[in-house]
C-alpha cells in the first residue's frame, strides 16, 4: 500500500439556507465549499472511473483520464474533501507488471489528475482470499484510517458492483458510474447511479449542501415535529429530530400508533402525541370531523412556536399543515412539491434518491436547525431506554434473523428463512429468531431448524436490546434493519426492491444487500407481492447469507455441537 499525504481540516465556512429554494443535486463551482457533517473524504476506483480501463496496465504512456475527471476532482479538493484511490491490481499477483510499473502508472495518474491524499492498492488475486480485494471492505477501512476518518464519513465512487459492495460492507456511501462493461444487475443494485464522474461529484456536493448547517441561531421555544408512520419511518427521521432538539427548548413529536414505540427510543423528544392520521395510515381509517377537531385542539394545547413536518418521499405534509394553521402554529416547515399556498412558511424540496435520514436532516437545516458539533448524522437510540436483553438470548455475538414484516413484500419467505437458520447453525453460528406477537407461529417454525425462538417475547425496546448484542442482523426492509443501523450492528439486508435501496437501505452501517434488485416489483411500493413465489427474495441461496456474514467479519462460535430442544437449542 502507498503512504498517504496528510491534509489538515479546512476552516468552516457558513452558508444560509434560503426559503423556498429548490436545492438541486448540482451546485455551482463557486458554491462548493461549505460545512457539512456528511463526508470527510471521497474514495475512487482507478480503472474505469478515473482513467480509461486498460487491462493490467503497467505502462504510464497508456494512462488516459476520463472526460471531465480533472475538473471534477478539483471541485472535491476545493470543497475541502480528502481524496483516496482504492484499486484492485491483481496484475501484481499474476506477474503481469511489477510494483515499480504500478508506481509509475499511479504517478502518471497524479500528474494528469492532481494529487491524491492516499493510495490503497490490493495486490492480490481473487484466489488469495485476502481481506482487501473488493468486494471485501479492507481497502475502504485502510483508506479511512489513512485519511484520519471513518468509513461512514466516506463515499466511494466506482464502476462495478464490487466497488459498491465494498463501500456498503464498510458502512460507506457508494455511487456507481457505469461503463459499457458494467452489468445491468450491478446498476440495478447500486444505491446511487451517476452518468459520469462529474455527475457523481455533483451528487456528492449536492447532498453535502442539502444538509449543510445554517448559521447559529438563538434557541427557539417549543417546536412540534411530526412523523406519523411506522416504527422504521420514525427511526430514520431521528437525525432531523435531533437537529431540531439542538436548537429548541422543547420538542413535541406527533406520531401514529405504529410509530409510538420507536418514538420512545429517540433522543431529543420531550413529549409524544400519538394520533392516527387518515391520510397517512394504511389501511386508512375514515375521516372523522369530530376527531379532526379534537386533534386541532390537542395541537393547540402544545402551544408550539413552530412546527417541522417530516414525511416520506411519497407523502404530503399539507393536510397536517392545514390543521396546524387552524391550531394557531405561526411557523411551519415541510417538504412539498405541491403548491402550499399559505400553509407553509418554509417550503423545502429535495432531489429524488436522497436517503430518508438525509431527507429529514435537510428539512431541519432548511428550517434553521443543525446537529450539534460531534453528533454524527446517523441513526441513534436512547441508551437509557434499552432494557437488558432477555437472558434466553445468550452471550453476545449471535446472529439475529427477523423473518417477518408488517408489509408482506418486505418479509423473508418462510422457506428461505428456515434454510438460512439451518445453514448458519451448521456453520457454527448461534441464531436467534425474532418477531412480533402475531408472528409466533412463523418464528417457532423457522427456529425449529436450529435457532432460538424469541418470537413475540420482545417489545421494540427489548428487540433493540437483543439486536445490540448481536454480531449481525439478517432482515428484510423493515423496522429492525433501522434498529440495527442505530446500534451500529452489521446488516445482511434481504431487500425487496419495491422501494429504492438508496433511500431505504440500512443507513451508515456495514451492510450486504441480497436479492434480485431488478425484479418486476422494482419501485412499485407494492405491499403484496405482484409476482407469485416472491422471486426477488426466494431465489437467494442461504450460502450467500453465510458469505455475507464472513464479508462483514462476523465470526461463528461453534465451540460445541448444537443440540435441538423444544423451543430452541442448547450447547
Amino acid at each position: 500500500m502507498f503512504t498517504p499525504r496528510g491534509v489538515g481540516n479546512p476552516p468552516p465556512v457558513r452558508r444560509d439556507h434560503e426559503r423556498d429554494q429548490c436545492r438541486s443535486a448540482r451546485v455551482d463551482p463557486g458554491a462548493d465549499r461549505f460545512p457539512s457533517g456528511l463526508y470527510d473524504a471521497v474514495l475512487l476506483d482507478r480503472d474505469g472511473t478515473l482513467v480509461e480501463d486498460v487491462p493490467y496496465n503497467g505502462d504510464p504512456e497508456k494512462v488516459r483520464p476520463l472526460p471531465g475527471a480533472r475538473d471534477a476532482l478539483d471541485r472535491l479538493r476545493a470543497a475541502g474533501l480528502r481524496l483516496a484511490v482504492v484499486s484492485n491490481q491483481s496484475g501484481l499477483a499474476r506477474g503481469i507488471f511489477t510494483a515499480d510499473d504500478l508506481r509509475r502508472v499511479n504517478a502518471r495518474v497524479e500528474e494528469l489528475l492532481g494529487p491524491f491524499d492516499s493510495w490503497q492498492i490490493c495486490p492480490h488475486g481473487e484466489p488469495d482470499g485476502c481481506a482487501c480485494r473488493k468486494p471485501a471492505p479492507g481497502l475502504v477501512h485502510a483508506a479511512a484510517r489513512a485519511l484520519g476518518t471513518t468509513p461512514t464519513r466516506c463515499v466511494l465512487v466506482g464502476d462495478i458492483g464490487a466497488d459498491m459492495a465494498a463501500a456498503a460492507a464498510a458502512g460507506a456511501a457508494g455511487i456507481l458510474v457505469p461503463t459499457p462493461a458494467t452489468r445491468a444487475a450491478e446498476v440495478a443494485a447500486a444505491p446511487s447511479v451517476a452518468a459520469d464522474l462529474p455527475d457523481a461529484v455533483g451528487t456528492i456536493l449536492g447532498r453535502m449542501r442539502l444538509v449543510a448547517a445554517p448559521a447559529p441561531a438563538p434557541r427557539r421555544g417549543t417546536v412540534l415535529v411530526a412523523r406519523s408512520d411506522a416504527a422504521g419511518d420514525v427511526l430514520v427521521t431521528g437525525p432531523g429530530i435531533r437537529a431540531v432538539a439542538a436548537g429548541a427548548e422543547r420538542v413535541a413529536l406527533l406520531c401514529g400508533p405504529r410509530g409510538r414505540a420507536a418514538a420512545e427510543l429517540l433522543p431529543g423528544v420531550d413529549e409524544i402525541i400519538e394520533w392516527p392520521l387518515p391520510w397517512i395510515d394504511a389501511p386508512a381509517p375514515p375521516v372523522d370531523p369530530a376527531g379532526m377537531r379534537d386533534l386541532v385542539d390537542r395541537l393547540a394545547a402544545v402551544r408550539a412556536d413552530e412546527a417541522v413536518l417530516f414525511t416520506s418521499f411519497h407523502q404530503s405534509a399539507l393536510p397536517l399543515a392545514l390543521l396546524l394553521r387552524m391550531a394557531g402554529v405561526p411557523r411551519i416547515s415541510a417538504i412539498s412539491d405541491d403548491y402550499p399556498g399559505a400553509l407553509l412558511d418554509v417550503r423545502h424540496r429535495v432531489p429524488v434518491g436522497v436517503p430518508e435520514p438525509e431527507r429529514a436532516l435537510s428539512l431541519a437545516a432548511a428550517a434553521g436547525f443543525a446537529l450539534p458539533a460531534g453528533d454524527e448524522p446517523g441513526l441513534r437510540l436512547r441508551a437509557d431506554r434499552l432494557p437488558p436483553a432477555p437472558p434466553a438470548a445468550g452471550e453476545p455475538g449471535y446472529v439475529v434473523l427477523h423473518p417477518g414484516s408488517s408489509v408482506e413484500t418486505r418479509a423473508c419467505p418462510f422457506e428461505l428463512a428456515t434454510r438460512i437458520v439451518r445453514v448458519l447453525s451448521a456453520a457454527g453460528y448461534r441464531v436467534v429468531v425474532t418477531g412480533g406477537p402475531d408472528e409466533r407461529e412463523l418464528t417457532a417454525q423457522v427456529a425449529a431448524a436450529g435457532g432460538l425462538d424469541l418470537g413475540g417475547r420482545t417489545g421494540l425496546d427489548e428487540l433493540a436490546a437483543v439486536v445490540a448484542r448481536a454480531g449481525a442482523l439478517v432482515v428484510g426492509n423493515t423496522g429492525p434493519a433501522h434498529l440495527a443501523a442505530a446500534l451500529g450492528v452489521p446488516v445482511v439486508s434481504l431487500f425487496a426492491p419495491t422501494v429504492p435501496f438508496g433511500q431505504w437501505g440500512p443507513y451508515r452501517v456495514p451492510t450486504v444487500r441480497l436479492g434480485d434488485a431488478g425484479a418486476a416489483c422494482r419501485d412499485t411500493r407494492a405491499t403484496r407481492c405482484p409476482v407469485p413465489g416472491h422471486p426477488c427474495l426466494s431465489a437467494v441461496e442461504p450460502g450467500r447469507v453465510l458469505e455475507a456474514l464472513r464479508l462483514l467479519g462476523v465470526p461463528a462460535d461453534a465451540p460445541e455441537p448444537l443440540v435441538t430442544v423444544p423451543g430452541g437449542v442448547v450447547r
